[in-house]
């Protein structure tokens, strides 16, 4: 390996010419001390990046940039190569899938704008920067497949040469007669094609990595603001031939990640590697120009649709034709599948639906990968589904919402199945409905409308009745082989002052994990939230889990925090019950006070109780040796998901002069099952809902034919402000899950599921009088004024 490193640690400092450090640069602790200098020990990453969508590498020149001062190391991609095995984003249940190995840096071709070719690490970023442009590379370019539909024909050049063709999976669904619900005459028949904005998470904080190896211990810790700690550990394992038990996680606090920080991402490896080639910590941090041409992307998707009901009414067949482009990898370890999977699995969930068939083809192209981000296929499945309601109700005379409470299926009609085979159990889509109708005074704003119009002033109602996957069980992804765990695992422990501490494997990334995971363990060990201290994120100190996503952390990780609080309670009565002389069942803990359960008499304080077992055993009768610590994990085991369900209605108004949609009010109704939180559930569904916004009116990562990716600053791509954004508002209806003690199904993904759906549909309400129709999200002023020239 051709590296040069700089300023290499003296073996020692006597014998030496080397001054010996004196107090004062001992006590920086992270400091080098090398020819008189403290030098940072803390290194700083930064990539060149290609700046062709397919090129081939002809020539790399790093000479100029490693022999900058303070370049410690220059690497390109066969030299990470030689440390960091390639990985490949298959799921093996998803039978056919493809995708080549990817290394972590591009080999001899680049596949994308944006795609790592070399690596420098310097003392800062700054250096690491300038060293950067003193890199000389030479591409030859090739022929960009950007277009999804163009990348399967024939003749489209291959990005990968070694398949046949640049598909990477296909899946067909065909379950009833279909052909017959067309055919009949007597049923009224909708198709419509549908195309849906690629776009990405924008998270607060961009991605961050610090990775940390102990050469004396052959382990690599890694700092990580991300989603899945227990997953990363396994995932570095595998690559960088490090035992996983010898590698080291940490996801503390995390702004923000939507998805978008669940994933491999080639800089992010190649800086733990570099760390363990140094053996000294190495950062990277990525720049909002690297988020918007490196963080996987989503939504690409074109969608044909057909529907038929019958004279009464009621759903006989839906059709559907789903292209996604994926760019030129299927991303690691999830895949790039699930979205188009997730779209064809969940159009019509909500309804009763006799006949079903549906294709999806994942087309590799030269853009940024794309892969899971919040509500994964959901707002396309919802979006369609619900856009063909609306043109079935408006073919057939009928309001939109009595086609839908005709269709949905019945609250008491669990469980049941799709013709998808999504099996479903506790939901409540009528109760939800008739919630909403009444939230939102239906009757009332209808008139308004029809009155307004006479006016010119076009206003639409839009309706989406949605399901969200939540608390998956290992069906999702342990099936296919990914080293991601649909278990969590939770630890209560009772300290010497009568405090209470829990480590539990979920994460938290401002959704208020930490904040629920308190109070399951407060309410049920009877102690104030400030006695209840809680550790996350850390596979060093917390039990075995998935992590934070599909909405899962109540359900899945509360679920194993109430657990191990309940078996840490039956410990704490029972050592009491001991001390007492009395039996457990007659004891409580309330107010962090051990108490006669029928009088609330105060018998012992949970401190003396814990000062009584750590410091004075001797005091114990004999026989008794408490832990007074519990550890419990759950998975969810008698459905692949589980499911919340709900409706929203959006309230816009559209200036024909303009094309600007104005948002004037949004409502949701939702099941969540047990609401542990009822302003942490809500602020997850307003979040969820601006979140769908964006993508329904302002977000989309526009590209140029060859690939160019023409808005990636934040000045270029739209994100919805809080001056943009209607009042929310939110009801429930509560159906626990049958699955788990807790009840608690997932919130978090709601909003932005079910939000897009509803302002399209709201959109092409309000234009409906004046012939146009919006089919193509995000729906900008431009396209709305497109529509109305053509007139849909």
């Amino acid at each position: 390996m051709n590296v040069t490193t700089k300023y290499d640690r003296p073996n020692s400092y006597i014998g030496s010419s080397v001054p010996r450090p004196n107090a004062a640069r001992l006590l920086q602790g992270r400091g080098r001390y090398v020819d008189d200098k403290i030098l940072p020990r803390m290194l700083h990453a930064a990539f060149l990046r290609s700046p062709h969508a397919h090129a081939r590498i002809t020539r790399i020149d790093t000479e100029a940039a490693r022999a900058l001062p303070g370049v410690v190391a220059v690497y390109d991609g066969a030299e990470i190569a030689r440390h960091v095995t390639p990985w490949q984003g298959v799921l093996t249940h998803l039978a056919g899938m493809r995708s080549p190995d990817q290394p972590a840096l591009a080999i001899d071709v680049a596949r994308w704008q944006g795609e790592p070719v070399v690596m420098v690490v310097a003392q800062s970023r700054a250096i690491a920067e300038d060293a950067l442009a003193l890199i000389e590379v030479e591409y030859d370019p090739l022929p960009a497949v950007t277009d999804m539909e163009a990348a399967l024909t024939e003749d489209a050049p291959r990005i990968h040469p070694e398949i046949d063709s640049n598909l990477c999976w296909q899946r067909d669904i065909d379950a009833g007669d279909v052909e017959a619900a067309f055919d009949d005459p007597a049923n009224t028949v909708v198709e419509r094609r549908f195309t849906f904005g690629r776009h990405t998470g924008v998270t607060l904080e961009p991605r961050v990595c610090i990775g940390d190896y102990d050469p004396s211990e052959d382990r690599l810790t890694m700092h990580y603001s991300g989603q899945a700690p227990h997953m990363m550990q396994s995932v570095l394992s595998r690559h960088l031939g490090v035992p996983e038990a010898r590698v080291r996680v940490i996801a503390e606090d995390v702004g923000g990640s939507f998805g978008i920080k669940i994933h491999t991402y080639g800089d992010e490896i190649a800086t733990m590697a570099a760390a363990k080639l140094l053996k000294r910590p190495v950062k990277f941090a990525a720049d909002r120009l690297e988020s918007f041409m490196t963080d996987i992307h989503a939504r690409d998707h074109r969608v044909t649709a057909r529907a038929a009901i019958d004279a009464e009414g009621r759903l006989q067949a839906v059709e559907i034709d789903d292209i996604t482009g994926i760019g030129p990898y299927s991303v690691y370890p999830r895949s790039s599948g699930i979205e188009g999977n997730q779209v064809i699995n969940l159009i019509g969930a909500p309804y009763e639906l006799p006949a079903y068939r549906a294709r999806l083809r994942v087309a590799f192209q030269n853009k940024v990968p794309m892969c899971q981000y919040r509500a994964v296929g959901h707002p396309i499945a919802m979006a369609v589904m619900e856009g063909i309601m609306d043109d079935l109700a408006a073919a057939s005379g009928r309001d939109p919402v009595e086609l839908r409470r005709i269709n949905l299926r019945a609250d008491d009609s669990y469980p049941s199945a799709s013709p998808q085979g999504m099996k479903f159990a506790d939901l409540s889509h009528q109760a939800c409905l008739d919630k909403l109708l009444d939230m939102m005074d239906y009757e009332r704003l209808k008139a308004d409308q029809d009155r307004l119009r006479a006016q010119g002033v076009y206003r639409g109602i839009g309706f989406v009745n949605m399901v969200e996957v939540t608390n998956p069980s290992p069906m999702f992804y342990g099936v296919g082989g990914a080293p991601i765990a649909a278990q969590d695992g939770a630890t209560a422990r009772l300290d010497a002052s009568g405090a209470v501490h829990v480590a539990n494997s979920i994460t938290e990334q401002g959704q208020g994990s930490e904040s629920i995971l308190a109070q399951i363990t407060a309410d049920v060990m009877g102690v104030d939230l400030a006695d209840v201290h809680v550790t996350t994120g850390d596979t060093a100190t917390v039990p075995y889990g998935g992590g934070t996503w599909a909405s899962r952390g109540a359900g899945i990780g509360g679920e194993a925090m109430l657990r191990a609080a309940t078996a840490l309670k039956d410990q704490v009565l029972e050592v009491a019950a001991a001390i007492l002389q009395g039996r457990p069942e007659a004891l409580d803990i309330r107010a962090g006070n051990i108490v006669d359960r029928d009088s609330g008499q105060i018998r012992m304080g949970l401190a003396d109780l814990g000062r009584t077992v750590y410091y004075r055993g001797n005091e114990l009768p004999d026989g008794v040796a408490p832990e007074l610590i519990a550890t419990r994990h759950f998975k969810v085991s008698d459905y692949p998901f589980v499911f919340t369900n709900g409706i929203m209605a959006s309230h816009v108004e559209v200036d024909a002069e303009t094309g600007i949609v104005t948002l004037l009010d949004h409502w949701v109704v939702e099941d969540v099952g047990t609401i542990l939180n009822e302003k942490l559930v809500d602020e997850q569904i307003r979040g969820g809902v601006v979140q769908g916004i964006g993508g329904a009116l302002y977000e989309e990562c526009v590209y140029s034919e060859d690939g160019q990716l023409q808005n990636a600053t934040m000045a270029d791509y739209l994100v919805p402000m809080a001056g943009e954004m209607p009042d929310i508002r939110i009801a429930h209806v509560s159906t626990p899950t049958r699955t788990s003690e807790l009840g608690a199904k997932g919130a978090g993904e709601a909003g932005t599921a079910g939000a897009p759906g509803a302002v399209m549909n709201a959109v092409n309400d309000a234009l409906r009088p004046l012939g146009a129709r919006l089919s193509q999200m995000p729906m900008t002023p431009e396209r709305v004024l497109k529509s109305l020239r053509q007139g849909g």
